[in-house]
C-alpha cells in the first residue's frame, strides 16, 4: 500500500458567539486529512485544542510525520505507536477507516465487527454567558430533549435556574469545564440534583480531581479532560460515573473502541462528545455513540455552516453517516 496524504486547515464561522469557561470563539479552525491509495480516497478531521498543548501548526506537522510513516509502508494498526494520542492522530486514524471502508466495500463498522449504527439524539448546547442570557437561550431550545449548560462557577445555581424555568421538560446536563473548585461539588450538586439536572462534567481541573472520590455525589460525574485514553481507566475509578469518549483526545477511531471497552468493562457508562467541528468529525463518533448514556455530537449544529454533504440533523436526532460522507 502505497499513501499519499493531503492535509489543509480549514475555517467553518460558528453560529453567533460559542462560549465555554475558558474563553471565546466567533469560528472554528478544523484539519482535513486526506489520504489517496490508487485513486481511493480516505478523509479525517480533527480540531486542534489549545488546552491540550496543541496548534494548528504542530497537529499539521505531526500529521504530515504520519504520512511520511504511511508512504513507507505503515498501517492503522502501527500508527497507534508511531503517533501519540490527540488531533493529529485522530485525522490520520479516521481518514485510514475511510479509506479501508472503500478498498473493502463495506462500511466502517462491519470492518469494526461493530453493529449498524442507529439514529441517536444529541445534547444541544447553551454556551456560556450571563444567568439571563441562558435562560433566553433556554427559552429558544425548549423544544430540545437534552440541552448541554456551559458553566464557570460563580452564579452557575442560577443559570441552572433560569434554564429550568425557560425549559421546564427538557433533560439537563452541566458542563464546568474544571471551572469549580472542591468546596463547590456538594452544595452546587446537591442545587443541581434539586433541579433535576442528569450529569456534572468536568467539575475540577484534571490535576486536582482525585478530591472528587472523597466527595460525596449527590449527581453523576462525568470525566471529559481527566479521561483521554484507555490508559486512564484505574484512575477514573472512584471519581466519576461516565467517561466522554471524544476522538480527539484518544487519537481515533481505533483507540475509542478500546477505551469504550474497557469503560463498560470497569462498570461506568459511557458518552460521547466532540469538540466544535463538522459533520466529517462527528461521523466516526457515531459508532461510539450506540448505546451510550449521553451523546454530544452537536458541534455542527453550533456552527453557521457545515460540509457538504454533512450528517443529518433532524432537529436533535442524527442519522448514521451517508458513504458519501465518511466511513
Amino acid at each position: 500500500m502505497t499513501i499519499r496524504i493531503k492535509v489543509s486547515e480549514d475555517i467553518f464561522p460558528v453560529r453567533g458567539v460559542f462560549r465555554i469557561s475558558r474563553g471565546a470563539r466567533t469560528e472554528t479552525r478544523v484539519v482535513t486529512v486526506t489520504v489517496n491509495d490508487s485513486g481511493l480516497i480516505g478523509r479525517g478531521e480533527c480540531v486542534p485544542y489549545s488546552h491540550y498543548g496543541e496548534t494548528t501548526e504542530s497537529v499539521i506537522a505531526e500529521i504530515q510525520r504520519g504520512g511520511l510513516a504511511l508512504s513507507e509502508g505503515a498501517t492503522r494498526s502501527d500508527i497507534q505507536t508511531i503517533m501519540q494520542p490527540g488531533a493529529a492522530r485522530n485525522a490520520i486514524d479516521c481518514a485510514l477507516w475511510d479509506l479501508e471502508a472503500k478498498k473493502a466495500g463495506k462500511r466502517a463498522w462491519e470492518i469494526a465487527g461493530i453493529p449498524e449504527p442507529h439514529i441517536n439524539e444529541t445534547a444541544f448546547t447553551l454556551s456560556l454567558d450571563d444567568p439571563v442570557a441562558m435562560g433566553i437561550a433556554a427559552k429558544e431550545a425548549n423544544d430540545r430533549p437534552l440541552l448541554k449548560i456551559k458553566l464557570a462557577g460563580k452564579d452557575d445555581i442560577e443559570r441552572v435556574t433560569n434554564i429550568r424555568t425557560n425549559a421546564p421538560n427538557s433533560r439537563l446536563i452541566v458542563d464546568a469545564n474544571e471551572g469549580w473548585t472542591p468546596d463547590m461539588v456538594l452544595p452546587f450538586s446537591k442545587k443541581l440534583a434539586e433541579l433535576g439536572v442528569s450529569m456534572i462534567e468536568q467539575p475540577l481541573p484534571a490535576s486536582d480531581d482525585a478530591a472528587l472520590a472523597e466527595i460525596p455525589h449527590a449527581v453523576p460525574l462525568c470525566a471529559d479532560e481527566s479521561a483521554h485514553t484507555s490508559a486512564d481507566i484505574e484512575q477514573l475509578k472512584g471519581r466519576y460515573e461516565i467517561v466522554n469518549i471524544k476522538l480527539d483526545k484518544t487519537g481515533g477511531l481505533t483507540e475509542a473502541i478500546k477505551f469504550r471497552d474497557a469503560i463498560i468493562s470497569s462498570g461506568m457508562d459511557v458518552m460521547v462528545g466532540c469538540m466544535l467541528g463538522t459533520s466529517l468529525g462527528m461521523a466516526p463518533a457515531m459508532l461510539i455513540a450506540q448505546n451510550a448514556a449521553f451523546v454530544d455530537l452537536d458541534g455542527p449544529l453550533l456552527l453557521a455552516e457545515d460540509r457538504s454533504p454533512g450528517l443529518c440533523y433532524t432537529e436533535s436526532k442524527i442519522a448514521p453517516p451517508a458513504s458519501e460522507l465518511w466511513g
